[in-house]
């Protein structure tokens, strides 16, 4: 078996290998190629195995995005995406062998961290990736989608929590493409976990709505002066379920408004808001609180650190303090011990060969990189290990985002 990296003149192959992969055919892409998912792929990015006779037996390929980190900062990462291997082939060391060889090549390009949507759970963190973002969905029945009215004032990060003083207006997707380019890159920038939506992807219809084609409406909210800050895409279906598809949202009181509008909608029997993140404060917000009815709560996107100190430096944080971190990447065959020194919101990591205070596995770090998984939920389940009293409290302390991550780009 070969592999072999992915041209343009490759995208017939790779497309049909996957889909074969997975046993399902490809959509119909529109005459300008887009409005399929696979539109937006880079191909000078992909990877195609080719077993002895030349048949292609095994893809995967990788997207290049933004991801914000705790603390605001915006980094480049790699988006995994694309992997199957033909059913003939699996079990045969196939899928091993391109992510090996992808990890290979991510690092060789400069890329510090790699993250993906796992189609399976144990599949991936083998390779060294962990859940690090988690979303789920609310179902509100019309009759109990009441709201109660705010308090006066403001919450502690200044947002307000009054009387919404902007208005919402009701479009088609396709009249406001432009307003939910620029509406979902402000809300990415300030949310940790969240993932850029390059600018193709809009203008190809690549992904879930509302960046596809399909028809949407669009709840688009618009501040005191016009300017819109916020959107609600959803769908209405012949039950009666209007169902949101993604709430975008510069601060808690502009959801809030969008969360409004859609409760309101006539002829409704039940709103269904997907990608909540956890701990929303909207179950809060109802007057009957078992209104909000939490379920399909997953596991979103993963992370693996493919640089430890260049990951670790790269995200803000929150608390002085300071941890040696044993960290075993098992795939790579690597391991590695690191002094993390925190000062005034920026971190120092550099190898070391004192005592650790914790040990654990780089899928592990994945996990608790973002602040969405505590380290001490780890050291209960038995998965990381704390050498010293106190390490694992210092940890969460360390590794809080201050802010949940949250991510509901699909790609």
């Amino acid at each position: 078996m070969m592999i072999r990296p992915t041209t343009d003149q490759d995208v017939d192959v790779f497309v049909e290998t996957l889909h074969a992969a997975f046993g399902r055919f490809p959509e119909t892409p529109a005459d300008d190629g887009g409005g399929v998912w696979w539109s937006a792929l880079e191909m000078d990015r992909g990877l195609l195995a080719v077993a002895a006779d030349g048949r292609p037996v095994g893809t995967a390929g990788a997207y290049s995005f933004e991801l914000t980190l705790p603390g605001g900062m915006v980094v480049p990462a790699a988006g995994v995406t694309a992997v199957g291997v033909m059913p003939s082939h699996r079990r045969q060391g196939v899928l091993r062998a391109m992510m090996r060889h992808q990890l290979g090549e991510l690092r060789a390009r400069g890329d510090f961290l790699s993250v993906l949507l796992a189609s399976e759970a144990p599949i991936y963190r083998r390779f060294g990736y962990g859940p690090a973002t988690y979303t789920g969905r609310l179902t509100v029945p019309r009759h109990q989608a009441a709201l109660v009215l705010p308090r006066a004032g403001g919450t502690a990060d200044g947002s307000a929590t009054g009387s919404d003083s902007g208005c919402v207006e009701v479009l088609r997707r396709t009249e406001c493409v432009g307003i939910l380019e620029e509406v979902y890159d402000r809300y990415r920038r300030a949310q940790p976990g969240a993932l850029s939506r390059p600018h193709r992807w809009w203008a190809l219809g690549a992904g879930q709505p509302p960046v596809s084609p399909a028809p949407r409406y669009v709840a688009v909210h618009r501040d005191a002066d016009g300017v819109p800050d916020g959107y609600a895409s959803y769908s209405l279906g012949e039950s009666g379920t209007l169902t949101v598809d993604e709430t975008i949202a510069t601060d808690d009181s502009v959801f809030t408004a969008l969360a409004r509008f859609v409760l309101g909608h006539d002829l409704v029997t039940q709103v269904v808001f997907r990608h909540v993140p956890p701990e929303h404060p909207l179950r809060w917000q109802f007057v009957d609180f078992r209104a909000g009815q939490a379920s399909n709560h997953t596991d979103w996107l993963w992370v693996r650190l493919l640089d430890v100190p260049r990951a670790l430096t790269a995200r803000g944080w929150f608390t002085d303090g300071e941890l040696v971190l044993d960290v075993d990447d098992p795939f790579l065959g690597e391991h590695g011990r690191y002094v993390l020194t925190v000062r005034d919101n920026k971190a120092h990591c550099v190898p070391t060969d004192r005592d650790p205070d914790l040990s654990l596995d780089v899928s592990d770090l994945g996990s608790i990189y973002l602040g969405g998984t505590t380290p001490s939920t780890l050291v209960r389940a038995g998965r990381i290990r704390d050498h010293r009293p106190g390490a694992a409290a210092l940890a969460d302390r360390l590794f809080h985002a201050g802010r949940p991550p949250h991510c509901l780009h699909w790609f």
